[in-house]
């Protein structure tokens, strides 16, 4: 929208694609096979460890997948090189899978979850609910203890609430008007 205003005022600027390119991205993380499925079935398997979840990384998406990538250089000395690459709108972002496995078998603490659900912020509120009672009236399900969920899979279902509650939802922008006390051109 915003930039739909800059081209009516005639305004140059160099055109940002949001949309279409950051959904290629979003799939290849979250779609089946996507690298939250691959993390959460490799947290299933014992003997599996950070080399492991790489190599079914490699295997179902290098060279498949345009968004995802070989690893590139070390950022600065003292950190490690990236295991991959993503590649979307704003650049490309190399991450280090060291430890993922064990960060995700991370219990979430059900105080924390429950403080979150009764928040006064609303955003934050509907991300931490309890799961809906069926419209119908039927036996409401036994909920599932976050306690037992990885960190990948409550990620995951927040961010589909979040997504849901962004296109539920109507975008206003606020321009900020820099002064020019210099009084130059």
């Amino acid at each position: 929208l915003e930039q739909e205003e800059y081209k009516k005022e005639g305004i140059q600027w160099e055109f940002i694609d949001f949309g279409m390119d950051l959904q290629a991205c979003i799939e290849l993380i979250e779609k089946p096979m996507g690298i939250l499925s691959i993390l959460e079935e490799e947290c299933m398997f014992p003997k599996a460890d950070d080399k492991s979840f790489k190599d079914k990384l490699y295997a179902n998406h290098m060279g498949k997948s345009p968004n995802f990538g070989k690893p590139g250089k070390a950022p600065r000395a003292g950190i490690g090189a990236p295991d991959f690459t993503l590649f979307h709108y704003a650049g490309s972002v190399g991450y280090n899978i060291g430890n993922w496995l064990e960060k995700n078998k991370d219990p979430i603490n059900e105080n924390v979850v429950e403080l979150l659900g009764h928040s006064k912020e609303h955003l934050v509120q509907t991300l931490f609910a309890p799961p809906d009672v069926p419209a119908d009236g039927g036996t409401k399900k036994k909920k599932k203890s976050s306690a037992f969920q990885t960190i990948s899979a409550v990620h995951k279902e927040s961010l589909n609430k979040l997504m849901k509650n962004l296109y539920s939802t109507h975008p206003h922008f606020v321009r900020c008007i820099i002064p020019n006390e210099q009084k130059a051109p």
